[in-house]
């Protein structure tokens, strides 16, 4: 369970991460992947 969850993270990372384009991306996909986490460790 929670290797499945850490490849979730590590693959949504690195998802946001290479979408970003600028700065103010790389905070935005920060702030969401932050949000996902917080979000999975409520469930």
């Amino acid at each position: 369970m929670k290797t499945t969850f850490a490849l979730i993270i590590t693959a949504l990372t690195i998802v946001t991460l290479s979408g970003c384009n600028t700065i103010s991306g790389i905070g935005k996909d920060v702030q969401k992947v932050g949000q996902v986490v917080t979000n999975a460790g409520g469930k």
